[in-house]
């Protein structure tokens, strides 16, 4: 397993990086959080899990180890594969998808794009004992207002575009047009391909 990279990023886009290591490129699938810290140029360690299928090898990034471990624990969970827990992952920070099924806050989790109500009990019920602890907190109901976004999709996407070294006026601007007809809370994913897309046609 290779369990963390650390080199130079050569390259940014809108699902991932290119971290190179030891003269060999290395394509990274992160999320726009993690994506938004990273600079084209700048050395970055990115905690990793590869997950292999019969088709692929695919290479998940995350900003650090805990990250990382829920990423590992979440697809434990029927029916969450590595997409679903990268999604999971780019919404809420580990500790607030700990607390969301420790707590069994199914209304949380169904914010997240891929997860229905019966995904989110299910979930719950398999990950529940196994999630570990909360720092800070115990784990009763009560705590339940604790649990909310990293930030706003809007925000995601911005940060990600300006890690690809786009204008804070371009970013906002081509987010405006391409999310003019989505929901109002729409894959954080989709957006950014779309926005990068036009400011591509627009440079």
């Amino acid at each position: 397993m290779i369990a963390s990279v650390h080199g130079r990023v050569a390259a940014l886009g809108p699902d991932g990086a290119v971290v190179e290591v030891g003269g060999v490129g290395l394509a990274v699938s992160c999320s726009p959080g993690t994506l938004a810290r990273l600079r084209v140029g700048d050395d970055a360690r990115l905690a990793t899990s590869l997950v292999v299928r019969e088709d692929s090898l695919t290479l998940y990034g995350f900003s650090d180890d805990d990250e990382r471990s829920l990423f590992e624990l979440l697809q434990t969970a029927n029916g969450v594969g590595p997409k679903l827990a990268q999604t999971i992952l780019g919404v809420y920070p580990p500790r607030e998808v700990r607390r969301a099924i420790a707590t069994a806050d199914h209304t949380a989790l169904v914010k997240v794009p891929g997860i229905g109500r019966k995904g989110a009990e299910k979930i719950v019920i398999e990950l529940r004992d196994r999630i570990g602890a909360i720092d800070g907190s115990d784990s009763g109901a009560s705590e339940l207002a604790g649990v909310t976004a990293i930030a706003p999709w809007k925000d995601q996407v911005l940060h990600a575009l300006a890690g690809l070294g786009f204008t804070g006026k371009e970013a906002a601007e081509a987010i405006d047009t391409v999310a003019a007809d989505s929901a109002d809370n729409p894959e954080v994913a989709v957006i950014l391909r779309r926005a990068i897309q036009l400011l591509g046609r627009t440079r």
